[in-house]
């Protein structure tokens, strides 16, 4: 399963709003073969369990193919990856999880026990659902999965009392901003922020890691861009915040990065609308309480109001301090 999550790592970018989904197939009777991989081939191709498959060839027959989602059993961009496990001869299957699109939401795997194939769920299914988080968050609820990024002194501050904010992190870290940027479909940014700042928001990354597959963000300004303004074109947006997520999620946009300002973070996570918060810290003190801090505005009144979550993640970037915290 490791290394099907491997595979379908490698294709993130180059498939949503489809599943990124990684297969393999271990020929019957050979458990030390390193199996024929598979991956969800771009926006239009076959599902990883096909191209797996072809992979195989004569080999999948009696075959354990190893899938990180539920194969689907209906008719979408292509045939039912289920009648394709069943046709090849595949003996066993196993899922790391269930999908929850309605169009499949465990049609897929009664479909393939009632062929005689045996199926096991589970196998590393925490490991793969933070993986594709984005793709089940957005089947379940019709919303993009937010992210939203934030820079910070040890001391917390993300500019100085002059405005000053370029740069907190070292280059490492941006870099690092920038694959989270490549990793998502959509970017969000306050008015102030582009007036102030005025971002491109395009992802900037080394040559090594950049494919001809690969696609820009849509660019998001929460409020009225300029006319002249570096990220245009863009979507420009206002009203209530899960309005405009709703819009976004039947646009197609699994994940949402909100990368500023401190107006803009403050009125996401007030919403309760922020469903992973990743932070990079310097180590850098401003030594005061005049620089800006991270949200705008009055915060927990007392110790007891305080928002808490858990860290998911610790990496250090370069010479920064990488957190991912999850509610």
């Amino acid at each position: 399963m490791g290394q099907a999550m491997t595979a379908a790592a490698k294709v993130r970018r180059r498939v949503a709003p489809r599943p990124w989904v990684g297969a393999v197939v271990v020929p019957a009777g050979q458990p030390e073969h390193p199996g024929f991989e598979g991956a969800t081939d771009g926006r239009i191709g076959p599902h990883a369990e096909v191209v797996a498959l072809a992979a195989a060839g004569d080999s999948a027959k009696g075959s354990t193919l190893y899938v990180t989602l539920e194969p689907c059993s209906h008719h979408g961009l292509t045939p039912p990856c289920a009648d394709a496990v069943i046709n090849a001869g595949v003996s066993r299957v196993v899922v790391a999880l269930a999908d929850p699109d309605p169009k499949v939401a465990g049609q897929g795997i009664d479909r393939l026990r009632a062929a005689g194939i045996d199926v096991e769920v589970g196998c590393r299914a925490d490991d793969v659902a933070r993986q594709l988080a984005p793709y089940l968050h957005h089947r379940s609820t019709g919303r993009p999965f937010v992210v939203l990024k934030l820079a910070s002194t040890l001391d917390g501050r993300t500019a100085g009392p002059d405005g000053t904010s370029q740069w907190i992190t070292g280059d490492a870290a941006r870099t690092d901003a920038h694959r989270l940027r490549a990793d998502s479909d959509a970017i969000l940014v306050g008015a102030g922020t582009v007036r102030a700042d005025n971002p491109a928001l395009t992802v900037r990354l080394p040559e090594s890691e950049r494919s001809t597959d690969d696609t820009e963000p849509l660019r998001v300004v929460l409020g009225a861009a300029p006319a002249d303004a570096a990220l245009q074109p863009c979507l420009e947006v206002s009203g209530d915040l899960g309005v405009i997520l709703d819009d976004l999620g039947a646009r197609g946009v699994l994940q949402l990065m909100v990368e500023g300002g401190a107006t803009v973070a403050k009125a996401f996570h007030e919403a309760g609308l922020v469903d992973r918060y990743v932070l990079y810290m310097a180590p850098a003190i401003f030594g005061g309480d005049d620089a800006l801090s991270l949200f705008s505005g009055k915060g927990a009144p007392t110790l007891g109001d305080l928002w808490r979550g858990r860290i998911v993640d610790v990496a250090r970037v370069g010479d920064d301090l990488r957190l991912e915290i999850e509610a």
